[in-house]
């Protein structure tokens, strides 16, 4: 059998799906501004037109006032206003065409400011969409994906897709210029149009043809250079003490320059080939009049008769070329664009499981009935596992590496859903109406705490309303208050990743962090095995006095941390009949 041969995709094809991709990408608001826009762009058109058709007659008159007496239309207008001579006919005229330009510049801007506003107010909410639906997935899609490549596609991505509507509009505003003009050169003279039709459109033909592949290429070489530029930066700043011990500036640099210079060469190439078509079709059309008026001087003697129609050709071309040429650049930039747009479509466009907040009570206890869970491609993590925790227990989970331990507390945390099975809180199944409402009741201790670069208060508080007084009073449960009172108090700055804290001081404003919302659950992930025994033991002492009235739930590979514990859980049986799980 024959493999099926792939199916060409043309230019047409790509840029027609890229602006079904965009549509997908606005509301039925959205698309309601569209058709405002697009008659506000036929208005400006009209105007465009009439400012420009008024230039034939005004130069008509100019040469010679008498005529308006001879033009019917114009005669009409003569009488009407009661002008005593051509002449005073030909001063109103002048300064009308004047006027009528005046209002052309500010309907301009104004179109320019409602066309840009859209376009802005749109990469807005298009970012914040992008931002909200990576805080909503699932952290086992989250995993998947580096942050480097969510900042890509939020912050830049988002913007791209932003300049492709720009784009679109703008190609909307000047295709309705072209067509009105088009329309008034038919009147004046087809057969001139028609030659001069056939001919720049044979050259738009060809040039979009074979620079539209040329460019959509350039443009997936700078989206995915600027990924992998985020990628670098992370790599390298992130791990800034481990990049200084190595002495790699080189390796850094040259990384990120091989990265730059890609996205420069492609940026080089996407305006240089911009260029082309604007500079042909200028050079054709005004070659095609200058030969015109050529060809009359030679058979006539003179191009007097010729000269307004002319005129009226230089101004509509001088009009509509630049149009024409705007129309191409927008194409390429959709173009250009087009692997931004589809990747921020498909981010759109996978489906998120909806979660709610019902209200859920823990009063008695925690049930798992019967859970069974993998990650993809593995062997099962665990099957038909059950467990009962009692409010107010200490429970431990034990075992060697890869037996499950984080999985099962991401299952009971309701950051994990099982593949099979149940979760009861009392005699309430957790399920995604009611999972919200429990992930509140948590308060979470990891072994690695992350701090952003800003004071105590904004890291403890971390995304909740800031109360300085629970600041307060959680750092003095955490004992950390008396540290930050010899500094600016809850104020103080702690840099990128807690660089100016020990290790002891960023896992105390990790156990405050935990406490500032008073949760009913408190666990701790390996929160204190990268400490030295000593400060272990008094974090772990703190810790069972603040969990007093809490259930607590401890991951721990020394014994010493948990021998306070009511329960413990020992998972190193189940490894036997399963591979090791990297996410344990």
């Amino acid at each position: 059998m024959r493999p099926r041969k792939k199916r060409r995709v043309t230019p047409l094809k790509i840029f027609l799906r890229s602006l079904s991709q965009m549509f997908f990408l606005i509301t039925k608001r959205d698309k309601k501004i569209l058709v405002v826009l697009t008659f506000m762009s036929i208005l400006m058109s009209f105007i465009e037109v009439f400012s420009i058709s008024m230039i034939m007659p005004f130069i008509t008159l100019a040469s010679s006032p008498d005529l308006i007496l001879s033009h019917r239309y114009a005669r009409m207008v003569y009488e009407f206003l009661h002008f005593s001579t051509p002449l005073n006919f030909a001063f109103f005229f002048s300064f009308f065409l004047v006027g009528m330009y005046l209002l052309r510049m500010g309907y301009s801007v104004l179109f320019a400011y409602v066309n840009s506003r859209f376009a802005c107010k749109k990469a807005h909410t298009l970012a914040q969409r992008l931002f909200m639906r990576h805080l909503r997935i699932s952290y086992l899609e989250h995993i998947k994906v580096s942050v480097d490549k969510i900042r890509d596609i939020v912050m830049s991505k988002s913007g791209s897709v932003m300049n492709s509507f720009n784009a679109l509009l703008n190609m909307l505003a000047e295709l309705s210029i072209i067509l009105f003009l088009y329309s008034l050169l038919l009147i004046t003279n087809w057969k001139m149009t028609l030659v001069l039709t056939a001919i720049l459109g044979l050259q738009i033909f060809f040039v979009t043809k074979y620079m539209s592949k040329f460019i959509r290429n350039r443009g997936k070489v700078s989206s995915n250079s600027a990924a992998k530029s985020f990628k670098v930066f992370s790599k390298f700043f992130g791990n800034f003490k481990i990049t200084k011990l190595k002495d790699n500036y080189v390796e850094a640099h040259t990384l990120f320059a091989e990265n730059s210079l890609k996205a420069a060469h492609a940026n080089i190439a996407y305006q240089t080939i911009q260029v082309i078509p604007n500079k042909l079709l200028e050079t054709t059309g005004f070659s095609l009049l200058i030969l015109a008026v050529a060809y009359v001087l030679y058979k006539y003697g003179e191009a007097k008769m010729v000269l307004p129609i002319v005129s009226m050709y230089a101004l509509s071309l001088y009009r509509m070329l630049p149009s024409v040429n705007k129309i191409l650049d927008q194409y390429n930039i959709i173009f250009y664009n087009q692997y931004a747009v589809n990747s921020v479509f498909k981010d759109l466009h996978k489906p998120i499981l909806e979660e709610g907040n019902l209200p859920l009570k823990f009063e008695h206890s925690i049930t798992l009935k019967n859970i069974n869970f993998f990650y993809k491609m593995s062997h099962p993590v665990f099957e038909d596992f059950n467990l009962t925790i009692q409010k107010g227990q200490s429970v431990a989970f034990i075992g060697p590496s890869g037996c499950g331990k984080s999985t099962l507390v991401d299952i009971i945390m309701g950051v994990l859903y099982p593949n099979k099975g149940e979760i009861w809180i009392d005699n309430q199944p957790l399920n995604p109406q009611n999972i919200r409402s429990w992930r509140q009741k948590i308060g979470y201790i990891p072994q690695n705490i992350y701090l952003f670069d800003g004071n105590v208060a904004e890291n403890i508080a971390c995304g909740s309303p800031l109360n300085e007084e629970r600041v307060i009073e959680v750092c003095k449960m955490a004992h950390i208050y008396d540290f930050l009172s010899q500094h600016r108090g809850i104020e103080t700055i702690i840099g990128e990743g807690g660089i100016n804290l020990s290790g002891g001081q960023k896992q105390r404003l990790g156990i405050a962090r935990a406490l500032y919302d008073n949760p009913e659950i408190l666990v701790l992930d390996e929160a204190t095995s990268a400490l030295d025994t000593p400060t272990e033991s008094k974090i772990m002492d703190e810790i069972y006095a603040i969990a007093k009235d809490k259930t607590l739930l401890v991951i721990a590979h020394r014994l010493s941390t948990i021998e306070r514990c009511d329960v413990r859980v020992d998972l190193g049986e189940l490894l036997a009949q399963k591979p090791a799980n990297p996410a344990s």
